[in-house]
């Protein structure tokens, strides 16, 4: 498999501050891959990198084999689609889209075969004489990634491309998104905050926290095996009980986490944990509630489905039995 980026030993500072810390990753030719964190853990600055728009202090920038960390932005064959879109505002969506190839100087009747297909493609067929003042936001962002795509680079890098959308609209460009990077076949490297849009999207997802890599694995992986606490939390819901509390109320001998979906309300089953706490907060989610659960020093979540046969009081300060089985907590590192 051909690596397309790889990054060695990346560190970049902003006075005291460390933005990036000994960052190494891979990302494979192909492949859709994220960096997801919250704000300020690095992820964007590490984009910037890549793009050549910040100078590392320290590290080597490879793309498909080839040293770029002296290189320019505009001699790396990446290109890169922001949040606001950046767009011309006095050009129609056919020159915004046609600039970067009148640039390169390619033939008017090549440029306009081009832009042809990559309307088709974005679905923007019969919208070439719009300004961008003239389209929703949603259709400004396909002018943006049409007019970095119809470049055919190795990579495109997307800075948070789709968090000025609302949720519909967000959703329906995730899955557009995830077509057109099959269809075209480019690496994607991907910025986000937002863990389902990761999770939705991406082969791999490398998780940025105060400017380290806290793991890089598949969202299946980040989900279901995390590898400490951060990461559990930050994906998904999940309770977290310290090494302290599992040896002080289960004589366990590591932390763990434990997904609310693998615990039992109530059950009349043997498991291998048990406890009993009270409901604490409810939180209706439509065809599901979340139910937050207190005992001593243990905040557990779990989630009760109404559509089952069991039958739940739900009021504030109900006793219940929690269970749970060893197969289905994941050890986090200290």
């Amino acid at each position: 498999m051909t690596t397309a980026l790889k990054l060695s030993n990346i560190n970049k500072r902003y006075g005291d501050v460390s933005a990036l810390l000994d960052i190494n990753l891979e990302v494979n030719d192909g492949e859709f891959f994220s960096l997801l964190g919250p704000s300020g853990s690095g992820k964007t600055t590490c984009l910037k990198v890549i793009a050549g728009f910040e100078i590392p202090d320290t590290g080597e920038i490879n793309l498909f084999g080839e040293d770029v960390s002296s290189i320019p932005p505009f001699n790396r064959d990446v290109n890169t689609v922001f949040q606001d879109y950046a767009l011309f505002p006095h050009m129609n969506v056919k020159d915004n889209i046609a600039y970067s190839l009148k640039i390169k100087k390619i033939p008017k009747i090549e440029q306009e075969h081009l832009i042809e297909e990559i309307l088709l493609t974005v679905k923007l067929h019969g919208y070439e004489q719009r300004k961008p003042s003239e389209l929703s936001g949603g259709q400004r962002q396909r002018v943006a990634l049409a007019r970095s795509l119809i470049n055919k680079p190795k990579v495109l890098l997307l800075d948070e491309p789709l968090g000025a959308l609302d949720l519909k609209l967000r959703e329906q460009m995730q899955i557009e998104l995830k077509n057109l990077q099959r269809q075209f076949q480019i690496t994607f490297i991907y910025v986000t905050h937002d863990q389902q849009e990761a999770m939705s999207m991406s082969d791999r997802i490398a998780i940025f926290n105060e400017g380290k890599i806290e793991q890089i694995d598949t969202p299946n992986n980040i989900y279901n095996k995390p590898k400490t606490a951060f990461v559990a939390d930050f994906i998904g819901t999940t309770s977290i009980i310290l090494k302290s509390n599992a040896l002080k109320y289960f004589h366990y001998e590591s932390s763990f986490s434990l997904r609310p979906e693998f615990i039992f309300i109530n059950s009349d089953q043997n498991h291998d944990f048990n406890i009993e706490a009270q409901i604490s907060d409810v939180q209706y989610q439509g065809s599901f509630y979340k139910i937050l659960f207190k005992t001593n020093e243990l905040e557990l979540t779990s989630f009760f489905y109404p559509k089952t046969n069991q039958i739940l009081d739900l009021t504030l300060g109900t006793k219940c039995k929690l269970s749970w089985d060893k197969k289905n907590i994941t050890n986090l590192n200290e």
